[in-house]
């Protein structure tokens, strides 16, 4: 379509000068924005014979010095006059000068205006030469009319100088201005923004070559670099400031609050390209630089926060440092060193009280009685102990429960932070070579009847966090060992608040731990059921013989098993000499058990063993009757004066076979303390000697008709002593022990050869989930196993290895 008409125009011929004039006119007339009345086909047409005609260089050129001649004649002037002296002589230290600010604004929307203007202009031209700039840049020859306007602004205009007698530019200037109206905002003051966004968009749109590269952006290469440096020592010197003058919760809110205008200062006053570069700013020189120092700050910092609970300013910390650090490690090591600090205060205090002398009873008129309160003195010493063992998990469950609170609230839930705590709640947990004991101590508390005073939702909820507890321990096999002991007693002794809950206890552990942590505690709870059976099917058959006095005695056998139940048999049991009526219901029982269940053999407990009996004496010549409970041996030793009138302590040892000790501190309770004096002693003293007489106290009296002989009925699971510690601990390295054997032997059976290193890793990784394994105690079971003939070291010394012999 366009032929005919090329061929028409060559043709002609074209007087270059004359067309010129035609189209210098019309260009003076855009720049002179009075381009209204001209004709758009004309002067395309008359730019378009030059083009045909060869003349598209020349034309180029005359266009080229049009528009320098206007940006030098009209812009720059224009321009210049507004670089007042007070712009150029004032300086920076003059900033907040109204006159100054008035001049810098004036200045910066002549020049935003100025070339706004050049550039629509030089859009209307280059709309005009649209065909000698396809041409051209067609042929590669030259870059467009458009391009080249905006370029020689920039050399003509920004690069020019402000003055005649100053070195400063144009674009020096504007960008000192703009530097200097930011700080004012920084300070508080009321800025135009749209005016500096107009100033910056100019940037962005020129460039320091014609190549227009991205990165060669005026903006980029000139203010951007400028900005970020004035921004670098503003925010460092306000750091400084801040540190020495400002509380913790002032900095962070300062900080975040910079953070904040800087994003906004991008979006509405700079470039979006910015943001991230002067985040990274305020980040190196006021958040990184400092946050350290404002974390331990004293009275403010971290620690305040945590004691008080100051979401807020936590959340603001935790948010700033994420920014410079993605572990958190300033804020982890603050929060890990307070909640040591706290949970070692928690473990003094508890061991203090566990361990603290119980204190001396008053002096009383009488004797007797001042030393039966005397013995009493450390069984209720050893109540404070358990109360102060269960008293140090709920004062570690309120601290996480605290700080649980602070990781969801001001710590957003982060996993990072989740580990820090779960580390710093280990380490001071295991810090306490007790606490797999207090932990037990607890759960213990509410798994007895005596947590029938809380409700089923309470009980709940403090058993399960009891079992968060246990996640913590490092070593839980010791743990095993002391729940195992306390659920045993608990059993026997009737305390239990229910099956339905001790089962639902093992079902949360065994989510913790797995099965090998519950599965003797399982076997606990079969035995007290089949020896409920048992006793149901025993009593059944002595109703059906009637058997005189074996179904007089109400008989609750507990037949425990022995690799099952937590127990020490001492030797002096197996041969107590129980009553005449007792005696027949034991071979009752025996006889009814060995012949259900052939082969097996029933050991006698009664050092574990509680009895209730009925004592008829006579008051003002009536009878009154008072149910006792107390232990197996007290039963022994009263029932003894049915039939004797006066006994020593050696002729009772002699005739019941009960262990001496035993006997003595048995009689302490029955004959010393002032409420339970069921015997009279002579002489009436503190100690019980081999020669001491006890006889039947025909006058006894007591308050209710139903108690209880404060004995040692031990139902109650108490803090242990050192020796018992002792005695624990060496059960379990015994235990850990085979555990050590069972898994080398396990990894050695697959693996058949390993390296010693090899071995020790992996031998760690399968026993880490229950105890911490002592590298010692491996060695030595790895030599145990040698000479056992289960392994042989390989043949090359220089390299230690072990293979596996079959």
């Amino acid at each position: 379509m366009n032929l005919p008409i090329r061929q028409a125009f060559t043709k002609d011929e074209v007087d270059f000068e004359q067309t010129w004039e035609v189209l210098h006119k019309a260009f003076r007339e855009i720049h002179a924005r009075n381009a209204s009345n001209l004709s758009f086909e004309e002067l395309f047409r008359n730019a378009y014979k030059l083009v045909l005609k060869k003349k598209g260089d020349f034309l180029f050129e005359k266009v080229k010095q049009l528009e320098i001649d206007v940006l030098d004649n009209d812009v720059k002037s224009q321009v210049r006059r507004l670089a007042t002296p007070t712009l150029l002589i004032s300086g920076a230290n003059d900033s907040s000068s109204i006159e100054r600010r008035a001049a810098g604004e004036k200045f910066m929307l002549q020049l935003t205006r100025s070339f706004q203007e050049h550039a629509t202009e030089a859009g209307m031209i280059t709309d005009v030469l649209m065909y000698m700039d396809r041409i051209s840049t067609s042929e590669g020859r030259k870059t467009s009319v458009y391009t080249v306007a905006l370029g020689l602004f920039r050399e003509r205009v920004l690069q020019a100088t402000a003055n005649e007698d100053l070195a400063m530019s144009i674009l020096d200037l504007l960008e000192m201005i703009i530097l200097e109206t930011i700080s004012l905002e920084r300070s508080g003051e009321m800025v135009d923004r749209p005016l500096i966004k107009a100033s910056c968009r100019m940037l962005e749109s020129l460039y320091e070559s014609l190549n227009e590269q991205e990165s060669t952006r005026l903006y980029l290469t000139s203010f951007e670099p400028k900005f970020l440096e004035a921004s670098r020592d503003y925010y460092r010197n306000e750091g400084k400031m801040l540190v020495q003058e400002a509380d913790a919760t002032t900095f962070c809110s300062t900080a975040t609050r910079r953070l904040k205008e800087e994003e906004d200062r991008c979006q509405q006053s700079l470039s979006t390209h910015t943001e991230p570069k002067i985040k990274s700013v305020v980040e190196q020189e006021l958040v990184s630089a400092h946050i350290t120092d404002v974390i331990n700050l004293p009275g403010t910092g971290v620690k305040n926060m945590l004691d008080n609970d100051k979401m807020d300013d936590l959340r603001n910390m935790y948010e700033l440092v994420k920014r410079v650090d993605s572990r958190l490690k300033p804020l982890r090591d603050a929060v890990h060193k307070r909640i040591l600090e706290l949970g070692n205060e928690i473990n003094r205090s508890a061991n203090q009280t566990a361990t603290e002398a119980p204190s001396k009873p008053k002096q009383e008129k009488k004797d007797g009685e001042n030393k039966g309160k005397e013995k009493a003195g450390p069984a209720k010493q050893l109540n404070q102990q358990t109360i102060a063992a269960v008293n140090w998990v709920e004062e570690v469950l309120k601290l996480k429960s605290k700080y649980d609170k602070i990781w969801e609230l001001a710590f957003k839930s982060d996993n990072v932070m989740e580990k820090a705590l779960e580390v710093s709640f280990q380490d001071f947990i295991n810090e306490n070579n007790r606490s797999p004991e207090f932990l037990s101590l607890f759960l213990d508390q509410y798994l007895k009847s005596s947590g029938k005073d809380k409700s089923e939702a309470e009980v709940d909820a403090l058993l399960d966090n009891g079992v968060t507890l246990v996640q913590y321990l490092a070593d839980k096999d010791v743990l095993e060992t002391y729940y195992h002991k306390h659920m045993a007693k608990r059993l026997l002794m009737g305390k239990s608040i229910s099956r339905d809950v001790e089962r639902q206890m093992l079902v949360k552990m065994k989510m913790r731990l797995g099965n090998q942590f519950t599965s003797k505690m399982e076997g606990l709870l079969k035995d007290v059921e089949l020896s409920e059976n048992l006793t149901i099917g025993y009593k059944e058959q002595m109703q059906r013989l009637g058997e005189g006095v074996t179904h007089k005695i109400e008989f609750e056998p507990s037949i425990l098993t022995t690799t099952v139940w937590p127990i020490t048999i001492p030797d002096a049991d197996r041969s107590c000499i129980f009553p005449k009526e007792v005696e027949l219901v034991k071979e009752s029982f025996e006889k009814y058990y060995l012949n259900k269940h052939t082969g097996r053999k029933l050991t006698w407990l009664p050092h574990m063993g509680d009895v209730t009996m009925r004592a008829t004496y006579e008051k003002a010549g009536k009878p009154i009757t008072y149910e006792i409970s107390g232990s197996t041996y007290c039963m022994v030793i009263l029932m003894l004066f049915n039939e004797h009138e006066r006994l020593t302590m050696d002729e009772i040892q002699q005739l019941t076979n009960i262990p001496a000790e035993k006997v003595s501190q048995t009689l302490l309770s029955i004959a010393v303390a002032p409420k339970t004096r069921l015997l009279k002693k002579e002489p009436m003293t503190r100690e019980i000697n081999p020669s001491d007489v006890f006889s039947y106290n025909e006058k006894f009296e007591h308050t209710f008709r139903k108690f209880k002989v404060a004995l040692v009925l031990e139902g109650q699971n108490k803090v242990e002593t050192a020796e018992q510690r002792k005695e624990t601990q060496k059960k379990a390295d015994d235990e850990r022990g085979l555990a050590i054997d069972a898994a080398v032997v396990r990894i050695m059976k697959a693996r058949k050869t390993l390296s010693h290193q090899q071995l020790m890793t992996e031998t760690i990784d399968i026993l880490k989930s229950r105890f911490q394994p002592d590298v010692a105690m491996i060695k030595r079971k790895i030599e145990s196993l040698i000479e056992r003939e289960y392994l042989e070291r390989g043949t090359d010394s220089a390299n230690p290895s072990y293979n596996y012999l079959a």
